[in-house]
């Protein structure tokens, strides 16, 4: 009876010991997780150039160097192309990065050409070194598989846009751009830039109608509460 009584300790204090170290483990990955720190890539489109100062995104930008000071675990590195900028450095950051955020105007329904620059050059530097490797192809199917050499798997990118067009013009039935939203029109070619080199797309936000009918508190605090969203699920502590 003793022997037996001994045999049920034991197993039950193996027990309870197997159940207190997944405990401590789970909690001890719980709390690695909660503080480990997310780095966030800012890139700033905006140009003087023309009518256009650059100054819109400049404060879209500020904006949102505001909200991202409010998660403590959140590290941030900015670029401001307008102010030049060194290829090897540039690919250094995307490397870097958790997040990427595009922060752009868009002229004659496309990018900036300095912006446009920027993607040209720096994703060219970053050949093999860490934005993409190829296309994805092999010689032996060169039919599939297109778009899938890309290097930054894992980070996922948002971008926002600055327009003199009101959103009416992409919402209403005849009006300029058909009912097609700004991120299946305009921007499709950008969004797939992305997802060439494995970039996972967070929601958009696009400021409209900017220079006739502008309400710059109004849309701040739009965008504003749009980030803080999106980054709040993001940075939400889970078990691992």
């Amino acid at each position: 009876m003793y022997s037996s009584t001994i045999i049920i300790l034991i197993d039950s204090y193996k027990l309870y010991y197997f159940y207190y170290t997944i405990q401590q483990t789970n909690f001890a990955s719980y709390n690695l997780n909660n503080h480990k720190m997310k780095k966030v890539l800012i890139i700033n489109g905006g140009q003087n150039f023309g009518h256009s100062g650059g100054k819109y995104n400049n404060t879209i930008a500020e904006n949102t160097l505001e909200v991202l000071k409010k998660f403590e675990n959140v590290e941030v590195k900015t670029t401001q192309i307008s102010d030049g900028f060194d290829n090897d450095e540039e690919v250094k950051k995307f490397v870097w990065a958790d997040f990427i955020i595009y922060h752009t105007p868009i002229w004659w329904f496309q990018l900036p050409n300095g912006f446009k620059k920027y993607i040209d050059e720096v994703f060219t530097a970053g050949h093999a070194k860490g934005i993409y490797m190829s296309d994805g192809r092999k010689a032996e199917a060169p039919e599939i598989n297109y778009g899938t050499g890309g290097m930054l798997g894992g980070r996922k990118y948002m971008v926002t846009t600055s327009w003199n067009a009101p959103e009416t013009a992409f919402t209403l039935p005849g009006e300029f751009f058909n009912e097609t939203s700004v991120d299946n029109g305009p921007l499709f070619g950008f969004h797939r830039m992305n997802a060439f080199v494995s970039l996972e797309k967070m929601e958009s936000f696009h400021f409209h109608d900017v220079e006739k009918n502008a309400n710059i508190e109004r849309d701040m605090k739009l965008y504003r509460e749009h980030l803080e969203n999106v980054f709040e699920k993001e940075l939400k502590p889970q078990l691992v």
